[in-house]
């Protein structure tokens, strides 16, 4: 019969190899991206005027329930 042990030797190999890749990756990126970060101003002040909208009138009163009459 065939030895496959080198065979699923290089799929594990590869998927390692391809595990540290990815890894190095995502370092790299959060390394640059807190980098561009740094650059950015930390807070932004912000002013807005607008004119205050007009008061709504008065809800029109319900009428008062009737009282039950008595039996």
């Amino acid at each position: 019969m065939a030895d496959r042990s080198s065979s699923s030797t290089m799929v594990w190999l590869a998927i390692l190899i391809g595990a540290l890749v990815l890894g190095i990756g995502a370092i790299g990126y959060a390394v640059v991206s807190r980098q561009a970060q740094s650059d950015l101003p930390k807070a932004i002040d912000v002013d807005i005027n607008v004119p205050r909208p007009p008061s709504l009138p008065d809800a029109p009163k319900m009428p008062d329930a009737p009282l039950p009459a008595p039996r």
